[in-house]
């Protein structure tokens, strides 16, 4: 018995669309970040960017439960001496980049390391319901209907 190990050159990518509108943030993130990893396929390599291209629409709409719209913080800094900024979740899903809250929840999920970085690539977030990439013919994920808690009526 011997172990598999994917090569990069065996990598099979396919496409998958994320419909994000009234879907719980998080959990949805929980997924997309497994599938960016590729740890839904059996040929799961850890060292190796196995896993697919992730389309994500309608970011705009994304749920987040209890009162974290308001009191969800994220922080960035300006690189200069008390250049700490803030803004709370609904600012930046109000704001003119609403897709920033569901492409940080989805970076925070992978690991910290130089294949994460290529695996982020992978994945488009879009405010909207138009995207580019209708020529990759992507598959639709109905994340909302895995789970009855996975979608929340506003």
């Amino acid at each position: 018995m011997k172990t598999f190990s994917l090569k990069p050159a065996d990598v099979d990518k396919k496409w998958i669309i994320v419909d994000a509108d009234g879907v719980v943030l998080g959990r949805m993130a929980a997924i997309i970040a497994n599938i960016l990893r590729g740890k839904h396929k059996p040929t799961f390599t850890p060292h190796v960017d196995g896993g697919d291209y992730v389309i994500v629409i309608n970011a705009e709409k994304v749920a987040l439960t209890g009162k974290k719209r308001t009191d969800k913080i994220y922080y960035r800094h300006t690189g200069y001496p008390g250049g700490i900024k803030s803004r709370t979740a609904g600012q930046i899903l109000d704001g003119n980049k609403p897709q920033d809250v569901v492409l940080k929840a989805v970076q925070r999920m992978l690991p910290r390391n130089k294949l994460a970085r290529t695996q982020i690539g992978n994945l488009k977030v879009y405010a909207g319901t138009e995207h580019p990439h209708a020529a990759q013919n992507p598959e639709p994920l109905d994340v909302a209907a895995m789970n009855a808690k996975n979608k929340r009526s506003a």
